[in-house]
Parts: C-alpha cells; sequence; structure tokens
C-alpha cells in the first residue's frame, strides 16, 4: 500500500498535469489552433480558387476536429460539394446545416441546398428521370428558395435566387 504522502503527491501531479494542458495559451493548444487556421485558409483559398476536390478534402478534415465552428465550415463544405457537382451530398450537408441555425445562417444554408436540389432534379430530366425524387427536389428547391427570398431579399442582389426560383415553375410545368 502506498504511503498517504505519496499519493497526495501522485495525486498533485496529475492535477497539475491536467490543468497545465488545459490552459487556454499552452503550446499544444496555440499550435493546435495554429494549424487548423492554416488547413482553414488552404481549403478556403482552395474553394475561391475553383479547386473545388481540394477544397472538398480540405473540409472533410477540418470537420473531424470543429467544435463550435462546426455549422459554417459545414456550409462552406457544402457549397465546395455543390460547385464540384456532387449535388446530392451537398444538398445533405446544406439540411443539416440550415436543422442547425437560425436567420441568416439558415437562409445561406437553404440557398445551397436548394441550388443542389435544383441541379440533382436538372441532372435526372436531362437524362429522361423525370420521376417522382426529381420533382420532390424541385420542389424542396422552391419552398427553400421562398423562405430564403421571404426573410433575407438582400441575400439576393443580383436576383439570381429569384431567377432559378421562377426556373423551378417552369421545369415543374414541363413535367407534369
Amino acid at each position: 500500500m502506498m504511503p498517504a504522502s505519496r499519493i497526495a503527491a501522485v495525486s498533485l501531479l496529475s492535477c497539475s498535469a491536467f490543468l497545465m494542458g488545459c490552459q487556454v495559451d499552452s503550446p499544444l493548444q496555440t499550435s493546435s489552433r495554429a494549424g487548423f487556421k492554416a488547413n482553414y485558409f488552404v481549403a478556403r483559398n482552395a474553394l475561391e480558387g475553383g479547386q473545388f476536390a481540394k477544397a472538398e478534402r480540405g473540409y472533410a478534415n477540418l470537420l473531424k476536429k470543429v467544435g463550435p465552428l462546426e455549422p459554417r465550415l459545414r456550409l462552406e463544405y457544402a457549397h465546395a460539394l455543390l460547385r464540384g457537382g456532387k449535388w446530392e451530398k451537398a444538398s445533405g450537408e446544406a439540411r443539416h446545416v440550415a436543422s442547425l441555425l437560425e436567420g441568416r445562417g439558415r437562409s445561406a444554408a437553404l440557398a445551397v441546398q436548394a441550388t443542389a436540389d435544383q441541379e440533382f432534379a436538372r441532372r435526372a430530366i436531362n437524362n429522361g428521370i423525370a420521376d417522382g425524387e426529381a420533382i420532390q427536389r424541385l420542389i424542396a428547391a422552391r419552398e427553400s428558395f421562398d423562405e430564403v427570398l421571404k426573410n433575407h431579399p438582400d441575400m439576393d442582389p443580383l436576383g439570381a435566387l429569384a431567377l432559378r426560383r421562377k426556373a423551378i415553375d417552369v421545369e415543374l410545368s414541363t413535367i407534369n
């Protein structure tokens, strides 16, 4: 059996080590934060530079250790997927983000989700598959665009979302 003084010393050392690891400015956390920030900018620059596969990989890796920034990074990841033509996956990611957020964040996610759903449906229709799923995707896109345009019309300064919304009515009329 260990003497009480040795137990106390081991306990004190364990608590000290734990608390040192939890310090806000510990070198490990500062290094980790700097690495995360650098990786974020690599993914963001890839997205802005049209390197969508690289952006997708970067955001996917960041999402493994994201914490409170998850909704924002997941939305940027969804945008990378959208721009890379992975509409089904982009829609799912953006839909998830929209379920987590309110206000402008929700509207931004809905705009990505709606665009992805519309593009998914367009591809199906162009391939001769104007089935129930394509119709449901167009309806979901229309509802999402409607919500964005109603709640945050300022998010569509050039009218691109409104134009997409109008196109959905035309697309649905050609199917039915």
